[in-house]
């Protein structure tokens, strides 16, 4: 899988934040949060496998109705494999502190889905502007007991309604999870308020590193 380091000089040990862009972007679409988030991660952002007809990158195909969106949950597992084994590939090369993982739209989904697969190999989640599907969820919910997830949404989100967003942390509130979810008032997007209680969760859980 393709991905980008945003550090000149990475540092081993650093603890690393990978990050995983939304439908029809690639690697470089979340580059501009970097310069916002803590110093003290290295940031890696990957591109997604699946190139689409009119440009772009996906994890998986959607479709948008009435009701939201929904998603091909066997392209989606496809992906996910291809995600952990990267996770695996990133720690085995830099030995990080602890890796998070993070990403937007389809992107949340997917980092959403790797922590809940695997939560030991994870720091922390971070879902801006996606949703958990009852797919995703585990099949023991002891095991991602106590795993850091930081959720936002959009209240006025034209893409993902924000029913869908509640309930996903719906979905997800009976697992136990050191769950933060936010609603702010923005489309489908990462609002600067959104960003900045971003920053302030990582940077606390840095600290305890």
């Amino acid at each position: 899988m393709l991905y980008h380091v945003f550090d000149k000089a990475p540092t081993a040990g650093a603890p690393l934040l990978l990050l995983l862009h939304g439908y029809g972007s690639n690697e470089e679409d979340l580059m501009g949060l970097v310069p916002q988030l803590d110093a003290r991660l290295m940031c890696v952002s990957a591109r997604a496998p699946r190139a689409l007809d009119f440009g772009g990158f996906a994890w998986f195909h959607i479709e948008i109705g009435p009701q939201g969106v929904r998603f091909d949950f066997a392209e989606a597992a496809e992906s996910l494999g291809q995600v952990l084994a990267l996770v695996d590939a990133l720690q085995r090369t830099y030995r990080p502190a602890g890796v998070f993982i993070a990403g937007f739209s389809q992107g949340a989904s997917m980092a959403l889905a790797a922590a809940l697969k695997q939560p030991r190999a994870f720091a922390g989640a971070i879902a801006l502007s996606g949703v958990c599907g009852p797919e995703m969820l585990p099949e023991d919910a002891a095991s991602v007991r106590s795993l850091k997830v930081f959720m936002s949404h959009g209240r006025f989100d034209p893409v993902i309604p924000i029913a869908q967003a509640r309930a996903s942390r719906d979905r997800l509130t009976p697992l136990g999870l050191d769950l933060l979810y936010k609603e702010y008032d923005m489309p489908h997007a990462i609002a600067p308020p959104c960003l900045a209680d971003l920053d302030a969760w990582l940077r606390t859980r840095l600290d305890a590193f």
